[in-house]
This record gives C-alpha cells, structure tokens and sequence, in this order.
C-alpha cells in the first residue's frame, strides 16, 4: 500500500467527491473527458457538463484544496475548434489558464498540454483504419491537404510529467512531435 498515492472512483460532475479526492494533494492531472466526436453533437448538454463544467469543478477543487500544480490534458481539436467536442476543450483550456488570475497569494498554478492523436489509446482511429485498409487502398481522411499529428501513450506520459517541470502557470505547452501527412 503506497502511502503517496490515492485512488478514487468519481466523476468531475460530482464536486463533493472531487473535494474529497483533492484533500492533501500536491500535483493534479485532469484527464476527464467526453471525448467521442459523434456522442457530443448528439447530446451537447452532456459534452458540456463533463468538459466545460467538469473542468471547472476541477479548478475549484484545487484552489480549496491547495493543489500546488494542475495539468490539464487538452486536444488538438480544440486548436480551431469545428465541432463541439473540440469547443468544448477549447473553453476548458481557456478556464484552466484563466485560473492562473485568480490564484491570489496562493501557490497554484494551472497548465494545459495539447496534443493530438494517441497511439493505441481507447477511441484512438488506428483499428478503424487498419480495417478499411484491409477492405479498400486508400485511408480516408477529412481533406487531401490535411495532416495528423501522432504521439505514442509512452511519449505523451513523459510530456505530460515533463511539463510539471517547467510549467509556471498560465502556459500552453505544445510537444514537438512527428506529423505525417497522408496523400494518394
């Protein structure tokens, strides 16, 4: 039994439970989200509930509990944001480092790491392309000129651990990762 390490089963709806989960922690990763393109624009009040108001209920957790350093995991759909999904990251992200302002005298800084497509991660689009692959001869995607951005789970961990390291709050940390472009 690690004396340093918590695990609780929550929802970032439940500010109560987040309360409770926040008390004598130092480092906060908030990881929540609904993330399901399709499922957002199908029923947006829950999109909003999990990403704008879960993330702040998050905030307001750390600030009551004396959260020295927060991260939280963003997307790059929130950059230009076409869907709801990625709006509703956008506002989250915007309320993370806007919490920055409101800290006070208090020792609590709020960070956001964006990035994009996780290898091997649940939702990721690898297993849906492998099977159209094997069906077709092409890989279809939005547009021609379009790029997608890939970071291994591996690499997105050690960035987002990374970033507790450098982070002084109010900033955007934006990893220098590989692209590929896909064309016919």
């Amino acid at each position: 039994h690690n004396q340093d390490l918590r695990f609780y089963i929550g929802d970032v709806r439940d500010k109560d439970r987040l309360s409770r989960a926040m008390y004598g922690v130092d480092l906060v990763i908030h990881t929540a989200a609904l993330k399901q393109v399709d499922k957002a624009e199908l029923d947006p009040m829950e999109a909003i509930k999990t990403n704008i108001d879960g993330a702040k209920n998050v905030i307001d957790c750390c600030l009551d509990g004396n959260v020295s350093n927060v991260i939280a995991l963003s997307t790059d759909k929130a950059s230009s944001p076409i869907n709801l999904y990625g709006a509703t990251k956008f506002t989250s992200d915007k309320i993370f480092i806007s919490a920055n302002n409101i800290v006070g005298k208090q020792n609590t800084f709020f960070s956001v790491v964006r990035y994009g497509n996780v290898l091997g991660s649940r939702g990721s689009v690898v297993p849906y392309f492998n099977e159209f692959i094997k069906k077709n001869d092409y890989v279809p995607i939005t547009h021609k000129s379009m790029t997608r951005f890939w970071i291994t789970l591996e690499h997105g961990v050690k960035f987002v651990i990374d970033s507790f390291k450098r982070m002084s709050g109010g900033e955007l940390y934006v990893p220098k990762i590989s692209s590929v472009r896909i064309t016919d």
